[in-house]
């Protein structure tokens, strides 16, 4: 997976000669984008002759630029993939809290009776050798896994795989002497220091976990850390779906965050003019605000702030401090 940032907002100058489309339109073909190539850079005018149009980018077309403007440039990525190899207990835990994480997750296990989507909806689940099914994998297919197989034999062999895809986490579990045993084996086989001690394992935060429910959080928890690492601006499913959804019709997006705030630059809601929503910005009076903002718009495109400083912050009951920029466009 890409090392860039998930999100960075600058003042650019725009280029022209690209295809402008109706704002709905514009993040069904974002989402599409996303979905076949992982990622998209997007560009919004937010001030001057062309306010409020949307751009897709491509790095060497920023050598075309010849007008000025102010813009919003956005890096999105699609879910990120998670793979889990093995469909006992603490994978079946697992799999629910990476769901609730909003991962793509992926089950594997060569028992019929343990890989079946009766077993994990919601996942996608492979039955078949784990070894095999690892060899036809890309190698950039996953950016997490995590070793949950049967015995000790296995996690060893779907290690050694692993550690030759790219990836963002590898973690195993296992007591700490099996899990010594396995990476001694491959230390003699020739993997580097450095590659196995990229290895979480065992695998999960050191929180005493014992159930398979207290594992599973463990795991999602150490994830967490190692993707919240290198911040990615995630287009979330929920808003993604309300999109197709003409009940609703503007989607706001923080653009600027100074100070306290709930949420950060690239979250993104929907609204309907009935005051209901898809995602979140943040809750609070703030997203009360925008809320409230949103469902009454008549404009087609505008940048509201909202500053949680002194008197303005008293006005949306904050005390928090700091600022938020939001865009309203209308689908």
């Amino acid at each position: 997976m890409s090392e860039l940032s998930g999100l960075y907002i600058s003042s650019l100058r725009l280029w022209k000669g690209m295809v402008i489309m109706g704002v709905r339109e514009f993040y069904l073909e974002l989402a599409e984008r996303i979905r076949k190539k992982g990622q998209a850079e997007v560009i919004t005018v937010l001030w001057g002759p062309d306010r409020g149009k949307k751009y897709f980018s491509e790095e060497k077309a920023l050598e075309k630029m010849t007008a000025e403007e102010e813009v919003h440039h956005e890096v999105l990525y699609g879910r990120p993939k998670a793979a889990i190899l093995g469909g006992g207990h603490v994978s079946f835990e697992l799999a629910k809290v990476l769901k609730l994480l909003d991962l793509h997750v992926t089950v594997a296990d060569s028992r019929e009776e343990f890989a079946n989507s009766e077993r994990f909806p919601g996942c996608q689940v492979c039955c078949g050798d784990l070894g095999q099914w690892l060899e036809e994998t890309p190698a950039a297919a996953f950016g997490y896994y995590i070793i949950l197989t049967r015995g000790h034999k296995e996690d060893g062999l779907c290690l050694r795989k692993i550690l030759k895809k790219k990836y963002e986490y590898v973690g195993m579990i296992g007591s700490r002497s099996k899990v010594a045993q396995t990476l001694e084996k491959l230390r003699k086989d020739g993997f580097s220091e450095e590659k196995l001690q990229e290895v979480h394992a065992p695998v999960g935060l050191p929180i005493k976990a014992q159930t398979p429910g207290e594992i599973a959080v463990s795991i999602g928890a150490e994830i967490i850390q190692v993707k919240n690492q290198v911040p990615r601006l995630i287009l979330e499913k929920e808003v993604a779906e309300a999109i197709k959804d003409q009940e609703f019709q503007v989607i706001a997006t923080i653009i600027e965050k100074k100070g306290s705030s709930p949420r950060g630059a690239g979250t993104r809601m929907v609204i309907a003019p009935s005051g209901k929503i898809r995602g979140t910005i943040g809750g609070g009076a703030v997203e009360a605000a925008a809320i409230d903002y949103g469902k009454k718009m008549t404009k087609a495109f505008d940048v509201q702030e909202y500053s949680l400083n002194n008197e303005a912050a008293a006005g949306l009951g904050m005390i928090c401090g700091g600022r938020v920029k939001v865009m309203f466009e209308k689908l």
